[in-house]
């Protein structure tokens, strides 16, 4: 008897050790698995920001020859139509309930935009973020049920207003006042964007919103720019700006709020100034200094504890 169980035992341990190992490698698996599923939707909206801040870099070159208007309504009945082709949204079985997050997220859509391009066309458009930025910042502080956000929101603010330089008094206040518009409008557009990925499938919700935006628009365009906007080199060059800055980074920033939660994703959005900046150096000739270098230093490292937080988060589920 003792001899059977003295040669049981090791055949066990034979056995268990492999399915251990097995074992420990499926929970390695299962971790970096849910590290990637919650780093997915923080990519999506990096890539999405660094789309719409080089397409507002070539929007302000296309000002001179289409306006500021004029621009906002290229890029938007652009996005509209290649959304229309591409989604096909159904019209038919939406509640009422539907149709009101629709129409809400294309009023704050076409609000931000028309107040974003009124102020790029007055500040350099560096500044015009950074006062922007303040709107998702702000949600991110008011909307937060963690302590952690509050922080990391506080750091991100501080880079943005030493982006500005200490202050905003020699900038063209109309312009930093559309631009500070325009950060309430995108916080809107946040809260809205992620309401209508909830409702509707794929981007339709998205491809429909961006319709009235684009119907919003499209008066104040014609009256600015009128035949202007008819002009082939002007409407490639909006079609371009259509693609960077309004079907792209909207389609990955709707696909990333399914998944990220609202404050987290307000914090990301403090890399915008940086991305502006970068953009503004390569696209506008508009140099950077060492404190500029700074600003964006303090904002990628909020954004980087933003991640880490939703990633911890992520594991605790």
């Amino acid at each position: 008897m003792n001899d059977q169980g003295t040669s049981a035992e090791p055949a066990a341990a034979a056995v268990a050790v492999p399915e251990a190992v097995s074992a420990l490698g499926e929970q390695d698996g299962a971790r970096a698995g849910g590290r990637r599923a919650a780093l997915a939707p923080v990519a999506l909206v990096v890539a999405g920001g660094l789309s719409v801040q080089f397409g507002s870099a070539v929007a302000v070159l296309l000002m001179p020859k289409a306006g500021a208007l004029g621009v906002v309504t290229l890029r938007l009945a652009a996005a509209a139509l290649v959304l229309l082709v591409v989604c096909r949204p159904k019209l038919r079985g939406h509640s009422r309930a539907d149709w009101g997050t629709v129409v809400a997220f294309g009023l704050a859509m076409g609000g931000m935009n028309t107040l974003f391009y009124q102020a790029a066309d007055r500040i350099p458009l560096g500044a015009a973020v950074t006062l922007e930025v303040l709107g998702p910042l702000a949600l991110s502080v008011f909307a937060s049920r963690r302590l952690v956000n509050v922080v990391w929101a506080g750091l991100a603010l501080g880079g943005v207003l030493l982006l500005s330089g200490g202050g905003f008094d020699r900038l063209d206040p109309v312009g930093a006042a559309y631009a500070l518009g325009a950060g309430a409008m995108w916080a809107a557009y946040i809260v809205f964007s992620a309401r209508t990925g909830r409702r509707f499938p794929q981007a339709d919700g998205l491809a429909l919103a961006m319709v009235v935006a684009a119907v919003l628009s499209l008066p104040l365009g014609i009256m600015e720019s009128g035949s202007k906007l008819l002009v082939p080199s002007t409407l490639g060059l909006g079609a371009a700006v259509a693609l960077l800055s309004s079907v792209l980074p909207y389609t990955l920033e709707l696909m990333a709020l399914r998944r990220l939660p609202a404050p987290t994703f307000a914090i990301l959005m403090s890399l915008e100034p940086a991305i502006a900046a970068t953009a503004g150096f390569l696209v506008l000739d508009q140099a950077l200094s060492t404190t500029d270098a700074l600003a964006i230093a303090l904002v990628i490292g909020a954004s980087m504890g933003a991640v880490r937080s939703q990633v911890r988060g992520a594991r605790k589920v």
